[in-house]
């Protein structure tokens, strides 16, 4: 056992693709473990939106940068006597292992607990992995390691294209991918090489199986496989892309305990202690394999494994760490049993990934070796057809199922079917539709014909209720379809029916859902579970619903579902808190969420979890069985938000704000009318109804002008229109979008500052509020937006109007619980542009820099408790900062440029003294590094050069020296700045922008837009793109690039405070 008594803890930072909230998960669940223990937790993490950075949590919480020159600074400060890595993801492991091989673990004498880093280097470094599992005799791709490009080139071609290129020290495959040809090898080697030392070039294994296996060991040699898995894609598809199913379904009896046994073997000579993933390619003609990787590390399997199984996979690999034995742990399940177990199933989880991809203009839809996903759901089910089709709907991307869907068409399913895409799944189910063989389908694809088969069974369930009436449907035919996982919506369009008349007739029939325990024994022992699912393969309910014995009544708290652009762990903290809240009222909690991710799909966060779908049909179906006091909707994002009025027209209890004025909220046309009704200005606006009285008015206010659908998030379709010849297209988009509800057209207002009112209101009397400046002007979506609280250049009258404006607003409505208002204010006047009546985005923030958790305040207010009116966030002597993470690295093609509709995948948020400390914190915590000499600038746009001379000037002054293009190099030669042009990268003349890009010459890009046009993929737009495929650091607003340069120029990284959340009072 470990003789520490202070650990200290890295986190992961900001949601990134490739690195999202399982590691949220898996710290929080670390934090229990070590407090558990009796030990003092100090945490680095700037994601301010975690539950692991919360109150209660942590003893210390630095919101600093994940950066080895950071936590050197805590550890001198902290002097902690313990390291833990393995929970933060490859942020973490990659700063701990720079902290070793610099020597500051040595200096500072302070070890690293769990696997030792001599075992960590060996998977992570690709020469000596493949080297290590050859000793013992495992296979790996037959590889070579390399660190410059002309070596890999030599490595290609002496093992013969394709070759997979594998990037060490990376996660989600980033730089990862398959060239067929030297010419791509090398295009893709120079911008891989631009973030990360080594490469390994290897045996391509397309059309391979892909198996992993789930492995706990302690430091006495105990070792068990808790969960193996099997991925739906062949090899060639990452496994962040893939559909992965749990147990494995296709493997024979011999090859499942052969991969354990090597999992085991390779673990154990690896030296491995607490949690790994082992990652196989099986080849499906003659069961040959190769050990691909293995990450010494907690994974994003890892998270799918533990919530798959309920094996706290997190909490015991902390234990583990601290030199417990598998033995001695208590099975949290059974409790009865000893971690020492491996779990057996009667059920089948499937995961599917969550793409955005249609929020970019010009990415690839092709997805592949590296990842682009930004989310994941999990379906538990009793068969692949019933949890594949309730994961599509999980997916929340308009689709009902994987068949009866409204809006699927593709050009060649063919052609879908061999380059797979984020809609292949879809496509494959189409293509049996259209008659081609399941044997077809495997040629194209390399899926194997087992899952084939189970979507056929589905899509020829499909024919048989087809074109019936419902009341011609016979009831055995119905329970199949059911048990099948089709949804009450699907039979409705299917029988040209409606959902409720589905439901109804169901009922009539007798055909209900029962509830089951997650039992990962299988009933072997008595399962104790708070963990449920709903399925249609069972006649009997596993648990009693009684009333909340012991408590003041059962309340339902409803998810935010997958992660996604707009949707991420920022609501998984409100639902986690808001069920916290209630437990300390003396409520008893039932969660409903599908994200294996999350904090909240912990199976000790509520006295029931609900592993399901959030959608009409099965909040009914709980809340039948449940008969809660209420349901609370208003922390989990859109999700709940959108079914909350129906919801209430079935008869459920929404908790607080009441559902018809939610809807006067969201409904964009209702929302106007209720302003101009109680005298709250907002830009001019009118109701789509014609595409003709759209441009009348356009022309009438002149453009541009703003579209905006109604019931969506992230700015979902919105759009500003500079010139009426884009005009359809975009209205077009809009009203596919939420086609149910109107889309409002309104003038949109040029270089306005953009201002939030997150606030909790109790019977329409607001008792807590923070009012946020955004750094970007308005046409930044605010998720994307860099946000200072408490502001720092608004006029105490604008502060003045934007608290009255939100008590009027809050008495309108009659709101109770939470609500955010977005405003923009120009020449003195304020102006209202939405109204969300539901915890927003920027809660945990707002909660954390003012000290006051506005859930708590918004349960207590929602569930009738007095609530005390709260001190103003315009007192604070400190500053919070929360700037956006962007991926965009991973999204080939896309154009960084920021607008109306979000792009960020992630936050950070940092406090300082002043503004400009606090945000050179919250930048370097993104991946940002500060450049060292050279500087590209190219500003769009007469105005825009003017405001950004004085920067410039600063620049210049600073020591930098400053490249431009054409226009923006002749203007600052005009007013005196020094700079060399650079010939764009169309022009063929030197110095050219191609060259001192991908010669890593330029270490900064400020590429602004002309913001009065529309956005190009010109010239402008290749330089961009060209800055992120090399890993170059690039800005591309005209506010954030000038607070940048003066951060820049008042303070130096090396001096910056290092202090911990509870020092700023």
């Amino acid at each position: 056992m470990t003789k520490a008594r202070k650990v200290l803890l890295l986190g992961s930072g900001a949601l990134k693709i490739g690195e999202a909230g399982e590691f949220d998960y898996s710290g929080s669940q670390a934090i229990k473990a070590l407090k558990e223990e009796g030990l003092e937790v100090v945490l680095i993490n700037p994601n301010i939106a975690t539950i692991q950075t919360s109150e209660g949590m942590a003893d210390r919480v630095y919101f600093l940068p994940v950066i080895p020159e950071f936590v050197e600074k805590v550890i001198a400060r902290e002097r902690p006597q313990a390291l833990l890595l393995s929970f933060g993801g490859q942020t973490a492991l990659n700063c701990g292992v720079a902290l070793w091989k610099s020597g500051v673990l040595a200096r500072y004498k302070l070890p690293v607990l769990g696997t030792p880093l001599e075992a960590v280097e060996k998977t992570e470094d690709r020469k000596l992995f493949n080297r290590a599992l050859a000793g013992i005799g495992l296979k790996t791709p037959r590889g070579i390691a390399v660190r410059t490009v002309e070596a890999g080139l030599r490595a290609a071609a002496a093992i013969g294209y394709p070759v997979m290129a594998r990037v060490a020290y990376a996660l989600g495959g980033k730089g990862s991918g398959i060239a067929c040809t030297p010419r791509e090898l090398k295009d893709s080697l120079r911008k891989a090489f631009t973030a990360a030392p080594q490469i390994l070039i290897e045996e391509s294994l397309e059309g391979w199986k892909e198996i992993e296996y789930e492995v706990v060991r302690d430091r006495a040699d105990n070792c068990v496989t808790v969960c193996n898995m099997e991925n739906f894609d062949p090899m060639g598809i990452h496994t962040g892309e893939s559909i992965v199913i749990a147990p494995s379904q296709t493997l024979t009896n011999e090859e499942y305990h052969r991969l354990r046994a090597i999992a085991i073997k390779a673990i154990r000579h690896l030296g491995i202690v607490g949690e790994c993933n082992i990652q196989y390619a099986l080849n499906p003609r003659d069961g040959d394999y190769r050990v691909i990787e293995v990450n010494a590390r907690l994974s994003r399997s890892s998270a799918l494994a533990s919530k798959a199984t309920g094996y706290p996979l997190a909490f015991v690999a902390a234990k583990l760490a601290l030199g417990h034995t598998l033995p001695d742990l208590p099975n949290s399940i059974t409790k009865v049993t000893s971690a020492c177990f491996e779990p057996a199933l009667d059920y089948l989880v499937v995961k599917i990934p969550r793409w955005d991809l249609k929020k970019f203009a010009r990415v690839s839809k092709k997805i592949g070796s590296e990842m682009k996903s930004v989310g994941e759901v999990m379906a538990v089910g009793r068969s692949f057809e019933e949890a594949i089709q309730k994961a599509a709907r999980m997916l929340q991307v308009g689709v009902y199922g994987l068949v009866a869907n409204e809006n699927y068409s593709f050009r060649s399913l063919e052609r879908e079917l061999r380059q797979p895409t984020d809609e292949r799944l879809f496509g494959i189910a189409e293509a049996l539709k259209k008659g081609l063989s399941v044997d077809r389908i495997h040629r194209l694809t390399r899926i194997d014909r087992w899952f084939l088969h189970k979507i056929k069974s589905v899509v020829d369930c499909e024919a048989r209720l087809s074109g019936r009436r419902l009341g011609a449907v016979p009831p055995d035919l119905l329970r199949e379809a059911k048990a099948k996982g089709f949804s009450d919506k699907q039979i409705s369009l299917l029988t040209g029916s409606t959902e409720l008349r589905v439901r109804a007739r169901r009922k009539e029939a007798r055909i209900v859902p029962a509830v089951k325990q997650i039992d990962t024994l299988a009933a072997e022992y008595p399962a104790r579970t708070n963990y449920l699912y709903v399925t249609y393969s069972g006649r009997e309910d596993d648990v009693p619903f009684r009333n909340g014995r012991g408590t003041k009544g059962k309340v339902m708290v409803l998810g935010s579902g997958s992660y996604s652009i707009g949707s991420s762990v920022e609501f998984d903290w409100c639902c986690v808190n808001a069920a916290l809240a209630l437990k300390k009222l003396g409520y008893a909690t039932i969660m409903v969420n599908y994200n294996p991710e999350t904090v909240s799909t912990d199976y000790d966060i509520c006295d029931r979890l609900y592993f399901d779908e959030l959608s009409f049909e099965r909040v009914l179906d709980i809340y039948e069985k449940e008969r809660p006091l209420g349901v609370l909707m208003s922390m989990g994002g859109q999700i709940p938000n959108n079914i909350a009025l129906r919801c209430h027209q079935a008869g459920v209890r929404v908790l607080g704000t009441h559902p018809a004025n939610i809807d006067r909220a969201e409904n964009r046309f209702k929302f106007s009318r209720l302003l101009d009704e109680i005298g709250v200005d907002q830009p001019e606006w009118r109701e789509l109804r014609s595409v003709g009285e759209a441009k009348r008015f356009a022309r009438t206010i002149g453009y541009p002008v703003l579209i905006r659908p109604s019931y969506v998030l992230s700015g979902a379709a919105m759009s500003i229109v500079f010139d009426q010849g884009y005009l359809d297209r975009y209205l077009q988009k809009a009203s596919r979008v939420s086609p149910e509800y109107p889309v409002v057209i309104s003038k949109f207002i040029e270089n306005a500052k953009e201002i939030e009112l997150d606030a909790v209101a109790d019977r329409g009397r607001v008792v807590a509020s923070a009012i946020i400046e955004h750094v970007e002007n308005a046409g930044v979506h605010s998720g994307d937006a860099t946000m200072v609280l408490p502001p720092q250049k608004l006029y105490i009258e604008t502060i003045r109007r934007v608290r009255e404006i939100g008590r009027e607003i809050a008495r309108a409505l009659e709101i109770t619980g939470p609500f955010n208002i977005q405003f923009i204010a120009k020449d003195n006047a304020i102006k209202v542009i939405e109204c969300n009546l539901r915890a927003s985005r920027s809660f945990p923030f707002v909660s954390k820099v003012a000290r006051t958790n506005f859930v708590e305040l918004a349960v207590a207010a929602v569930m009738g408790e007095p609530v005390r009116g709260v001190k103003t966030t315009l007192d604070l002597n400190y500053v919070g900062v929360k700037a956006p993470q962007f991926s965009f690295s991973r999204l080939k093609g896309a154009d960084p440029v920021l607008g109306v509709e979000m792009a960020s995948t992630g936050e950070v948020a940092c406090l300082g003294e002043d503004v400009h400390e606090a945000y050179l914190k919250a930048i370097l915590s993104t991946g940002f590094i500060l450049p060292r000499k050279n500087i590209l600038l190219t500003i769009g746009g007469e105005e825009s050069k003017s405001r950004f001379l004085g920067a410039a000037r600063t620049l210049s002054g600073l020591g930098y020296r400053i490249f431009a293009t054409e226009k923006t190099s002749a203007y600052f030669k005009e007013n005196g700045i020094p700079n060399t042009r650079l010939f764009k990268v169309h022009e063929n003349r030197r110095p050219n922008i191609r060259d001192a890009i991908a010669g890593r010459k330029i270490d900064l890009v400020i590429s602004v837009p002309n913001p009065a046009k529309r956005v190009e993929f010109n010239s402008a737009y290749k330089l961009r793109r060209l800055a992120v495929d090399f890993s170059i650091p690039i800005l591309t607003n005209l506010q954030a690039a000038d607070l940048f340069v003066q951060a820049l120029a008042s303070k130096k990284p090396a001096d910056l405070p290092i202090k911990h959340w509870a020092e700023y009072e």
